[in-house]
Parts: C-alpha cells; structure tokens; sequence
C-alpha cells in the first residue's frame, strides 16, 4: 500500500562481479525511472573488502537517498526486481559474491521486524561500506531504533580505513 505522503529512504548498493560501476549505475538508473521513486542524494563509490568468505573480489558500494510515495515492502519489491533484472541469483549461500546488492537500510522513521523485511537494516551500525557513503550525503541522519546520529554511527564504526572513495557514482559528475 502505498503512503500519502514522500518517505526517504537510504538504499545501499553494493557489486562486486562484472562490471561493477556500470551496474551501480544501472540500478540507480532503473530506480530513476520509476514513477514512484525520486532520487534525491547519492554517494560517491568506495572501494571495499568483501564480507564474508575471503576468496571474493572487493566490493564498490554506494548509497543513494530517494523520496517516495511506496511503502516499505513495496520499495523492497522494487529492489529485488532490479537485482534480478542486473543479474543477481540469490542463493542459500550469504555474503557472497553478486552482481548487485541493493539494500534498503533506512526508510523514515519505519521500525519493521518480519521475516524478509528488517527496518533499519540490522547490520547497518557496524559496517562502514554502508555508514561511509551514507554520511556523505545524511550524516545528519537518524538511526530509527537508538536516534543516533549517521555520523556518530560513523565514529564508532571499525573497519573505516579499508574503504577507499574512488570517485562519483553520478555519471554527471566529472570524474575526481
């Protein structure tokens, strides 16, 4: 069901198979085109060590900010068509290697705990490949669960000096 009113929402957005910023960029491409859904925000991209088993490529990850008229479960509905469409094969196998992760991590101030909705993000807080690009554009961002503050996240965060920024992710922006 769709809300009255324009929600933001944080989406990650992580790749580390094939053409890694292409895809980024296609995601966020296909969010754009969606009559619902306004990007408003977006990181630059970091280049990031993989969660997970240690044989994978590193990631790039991003995170864009959109308003919305979609409800939660619809936006994630959206979410998983676009990886699919990119190339994503969810498997029974986590944090392994895909063409596309699109994650939603913060929606409003929405608190949701369902079997395949989880708001915010559960693991959001402790990694840094997230909590990095998402202060880039929200550092002023509130945690719906502890009302902390994205750059204080940020602050607590291990794992900061692996990520790398490696340039826009907005093909309009001139490379750095």
């Amino acid at each position: 069901m769709s809300n009255p009113v324009h929600e933001t929402a944080y989406i990650a957005l992580g790749a580390n198979l094939g053409e890694r910023l292409l895809t980024l960029r296609a995601a966020v491409a296909q969010l754009a085109r969606h009559p619902e859904i306004q990007v408003v925000a977006q990181s630059g991209v970091y280049d990031t060590a993989p969660v997970g088993p240690p044989d994978q490529p590193r990631y790039l990850n991003a995170v864009i900010a959109v308003a919305t008229r979609l409800g939660p479960r619809e936006l994630l509905a959206v979410l998983l068509v676009i990886e699919r469409d990119l190339g994503r094969e969810r498997g029974a196998t986590r944090w392994t290697a895909r063409t596309i992760d699109l994650d939603l991590v913060i929606f409003g101030e929405y608190t949701v705990l369902e079997a395949d909705l989880e708001l915010p993000h559960p693991r959001f807080r402790e990694r840094a490949f997230v909590l990095l690009p998402l202060a880039e554009i929200a550092p002023l961002a509130r945690d719906p669960v502890t009302g902390e503050r994205v750059e204080s996240l940020l602050r607590a965060c291990p794992g900061r000096s692996d990520a790398v920024r490696v340039g826009p992710l907005d093909e309009s922006t001139h490379p750095e």
